[in-house]
């Protein structure tokens, strides 16, 4: 069986180096990534190629590929696209959009899906006020698609338009004999927590931040309220609901977009893990009002019952599993 070519844009990121490494691991695939940063040493020698720039100039250069699978992880995340919505729209929507366009293309020129992989993410939804989150309770895909932030309205967007290129392009679905069109296929995530690379100040960040501080011995102010709660997942889960949606059978994909969800444990419950494992950790709440909204408006938790019905989804790390098989051990790791 020949290698599927695979274009993993944000490799550097967190959820981008976890799944270049996996897909190595697997074999089968030729690599190429894409960020604004030089490939890490954690990725060296992986991928054939490492393309590095600003996507709204070198998505042009992906036309001399000929992609099976892109996984668009590129992206201004969350606290970064408040403070320039501006720029985060042109990372967020115009580098997705111009991705989409070269999928749709290749896809009908060569009669062959081009399967575009997007993470989405909670930050879609917007509840309106603590006590409308906690009465809600597991969201469905379709419930409280009313983001409160720029990276959340980006998203959202973003979503509808994989849905366009791949049902809607061009109105071929009235074509008697209409071109291949794209596969488009979206999961929103909670909050990723990687144990191998470092939290990179998102606002979902300050569960992970608390660990990293008390490994190090440093104090902690933490950026919301200790009855927070928003849903979580260790990153091997999302790399895994990852590459499950990607292999799934299109037919048995009832929907573009599917939650995924593992667990849900509030602000004081990572603190009190934490201390647990660091005794004498230092670990306070200092509540920034901004950021507090904004994980306010998102969902004490998802309902992806979907995932689990369409593709057999189901996270191996529980919230006992995760801390302590996962997030401790490794953390204890990597600070010696």
């Amino acid at each position: 069986m020949s290698e599927r070519v695979v274009l993993v844009t944000g490799a550097c990121g967190e959820i981008g180096q976890a799944l270049v490494q996996a897909l190595a691991q697997r074999g089968g695939y030729r690599i190429v990534t894409a960020d604004l940063r030089p490939l890490p040493k954690t990725l060296e020698g992986l991928p054939q190629e490492h393309v590095r720039g600003n996507l709204l100039h070198t998505a042009k250069q992906f036309y001399d590929y000929d992609f099976d699978i892109i996984f668009h992880l590129a992206a201004s995340l969350s606290s970064k696209a408040e403070t320039d919505p501006e720029a985060a729209h042109r990372i967020n929507v115009e580098g997705t959009m111009m991705l989409l366009q070269m999928a749709a293309y290749k896809s009908a020129k060569y009669g062959k899906a081009v399967k575009f992989i997007f993470p989405s993410s909670i930050a879609v939804y917007g509840l309106p006020d603590v006590e409308t989150k906690t009465a809600a309770g597991r969201v469905r895909e379709e419930e409280w698609n009313d983001p409160h932030t720029m990276y959340g309205c980006n998203k959202l967007y973003c979503e509808k338009l994989g849905v366009y290129y791949s049902r809607f392009y061009q109105q071929r679905h009235l074509d008697p004999s209409p071109p291949v069109m794209l596969d488009f296929r979206a999961v929103r995530f909670p909050g990723l927590v990687s144990a191998f690379t470092l939290p990179t100040g998102g606002t979902s960040d300050y569960g992970p931040e608390m660990l990293h501080a008390a490994a190090q011995g440093k104090p902690y102010a933490c950026f919301v309220r200790p009855d927070t709660r928003i849903p979580f997942m260790a990153m091997p889960d999302g790399i895994k609901a990852l590459l499950m949606l990607t292999e799934a059978p299109r037919e048995q994909l009832t929907r573009a977009v599917y939650n995924v969800g593992a667990f849900s444990p509030t602000a004081e419950e990572f603190r009190q893990r934490a201390l647990q494992a660091f005794p004498a950790a230092e670990i306070t709440f200092r509540v920034n009002a901004r950021r507090q909204g904004i994980v306010d408006s998102w969902p004490e938790a998802v309902d992806d019952s979907a995932a689990r019905a369409d593709w057999g989804w189901a996270p191996d790390y529980d919230v006992d599993r995760f801390f302590d098989e996962y997030l401790l051990p490794n953390i204890r790791a990597f600070y010696g």
